[in-house]
């Protein structure tokens, strides 16, 4: 079964990485707000590869986790409790937009905010 574009982001947005990755065009641009952007399908990919092995032994539940696609624009707002294997727990509040062409993110722009606990 082929994934639709409102699949891929969710499954990025909720840091299952290894189905989007085909779907990345080699001149994706990556902007977490704040930073300097990520472009190329390399530098994309190692983030995502980073973030797995940070999360590796970390406890992920979602509190909100919604998606809305329009055309080819599928925007992901979640709010994830995170507690890695030391204890600590962390809050943060995403919002990401993806924008695909021909059915590959050509561009993400993430808003990410570490809440209060």
């Amino acid at each position: 079964m082929e994934l639709t574009n409102e699949d891929v982001a969710r499954a990025i947005s909720s840091h299952h990485f290894e189905p989007a990755i085909p779907r990345l065009a080699d001149d994706i641009v990556w902007t977490l707000v704040g930073e300097q952007p990520l472009v190329g399908k390399d530098a994309v990919v190692a983030l995502l590869e980073a973030t797995e092995a940070e999360l590796k032994g970390t406890q992920t539940e979602f509190e909100r986790f919604r998606s809305v696609a329009s055309g080819d624009t599928v925007v992901v707002d979640s709010i994830a409790h995170y507690v890695d294997s030391t204890g600590d727990r962390s809050e943060v509040a995403s919002c990401d937009i993806y924008d695909f062409v021909e059915g590959q993110i050509t561009e993400i722009r993430s808003f990410n905010v570490e809440l209060p606990s």
